[in-house]
């Protein structure tokens, strides 16, 4: 479609469904306009009008708007009105609400060699789905967050191997369970449960493993106090099922486990240290708050609610977002210089792996 016959076909489908909640407030009746660019939509309000410009508004357009283009575009959900500025003298046109847009819908990668595909990679680039692409240059913290059974295990694991090449890697798994069958298979060390073992124990070898991390940090800050364009090594520390950690544990050894991890993951960055958290939930239990606000690769598989997303993407409203149904389903947010810091529908890679680890 051209732009013209885009613009005509979303007039035709916001007049026929806002015209009778806006008391026949219509483009007919000049009250509204519509602009179609490459990166979007505007929708031009002719002011004074009969209806409030606001944010329970831009949510109407956009449930309106993103039905109507589905498959063809994929509008990216904001968490408020959008407004921008339009360049022209005639004050009751000089604003409008903004619907950025990527051009078709979420694609899932299917992979048929996990292990070639990963060591085929340049760079530090990790493949998401097909045209989402992360650079683990520009990555701080990634977390996943799922209930049970839906698919964060064989999400971890892709990443796992794709990681693998391109950083060093410290695998703690509280469940020993996938990610320590993952590092069996792939020689990685692993900290795991052992029989005849405290939890408090197990959690205090952890912190063990964090401090070094932390130290290890302080060292390469050090570097790049006398050389700033050192390049280091990335090292990842990966925790599966952080909230069997946090919970049920002595609380002078939680707190040690938070403050730790949260000097982690606000100095680690220029060092190229990294958190991955993986964890049905995400809330002030699992992980401290300040943890939380260094994420910037966010992902929420499985069911998708206001309840839901609530820790990962406290300010979204997921309402109208098209998600597609199965396993390994979601949400992702990517915060980078690379990418807009809209939340996109994912589907995480099919892939297959050894036999044992699934």
């Amino acid at each position: 479609m051209t732009h013209s016959e885009l613009t005509l076909y979303l007039l035709q489908s916001l007049n026929m469904a806002l015209g009778s909640q806006m008391q026949g407030e219509t483009s007919y009746t000049n009250s509204f306009d519509v602009k179609v660019e490459n990166e979007g939509f505007y929708f031009i309000p002719r002011l004074p009008a009969g209806y409030i410009v606001d944010d329970k508004l831009y949510q109407k357009i956009f449930l309106i708007a993103n039905a109507s283009l589905y498959p063809r575009y994929t509008l990216l959900k904001q968490t408020s009105a959008y407004f921008v500025p339009l360049n022209t003298d005639d004050i009751h046109v000089q604003r409008a609400l903004f619907f950025p847009w990527k051009i078709g819908i979420s694609k899932r990668l299917i992979i048929s060699d996990l292990e070639k595909f990963s060591t085929s990679q340049m760079g530090t680039n990790i493949p998401i789905m097909e045209n989402l692409t992360i650079d683990y240059d520009k990555v701080t913290s990634i977390a996943i967050a799922g209930n049970s059974g839906s698919g964060k295990s064989y999400a971890l694991t892709y990443f796992l191997t794709m990681l693998k090449p391109i950083s060093d890697l410290i695998l703690i798994d509280p469940k020993f369970d996938t990610p320590s069958r993952w590092a069996k298979f792939n020689d990685v060390k692993v900290i795991h449960p052992e029989m005849n073992r405290s939890k408090s124990d197990f959690v205090s070898e952890i912190n063990e493993a964090l401090s070094k991390s932390l130290n290890l940090i302080n060292q390469r800050q050090a570097i790049l106090y006398e050389n700033p364009k050192h390049q280091f090594t990335h090292l990842t520390i990966v925790i599966d099922e952080v909230l069997a950690i946090s919970e049920g544990i002595n609380k002078a050894i939680k707190e040690s486990f938070f403050s730790l991890l949260a000097q982690i993951a606000l100095t680690g960055r220029t060092t190229k240290l990294h958190i991955f958290l993986v964890s049905q939930r995400l809330d002030y239990n699992s992980i401290p708050v300040s943890v939380r606000e260094q994420l910037n690769v966010l992902i929420q598989i499985g069911n998708i609610n206001s309840r839901t997303v609530q820790f990962l993407f406290p300010d979204l409203n997921p309402e109208g977002i098209v998600i597609p149904i199965g396993k390994g389903t979601g949400l992702i947010q990517v915060i980078d210089n690379d990418h807009p810091n809209q939340v996109l529908p994912l589907l995480c890679p099919t892939y297959y792996t050894t036999k044992g680890i699934l």
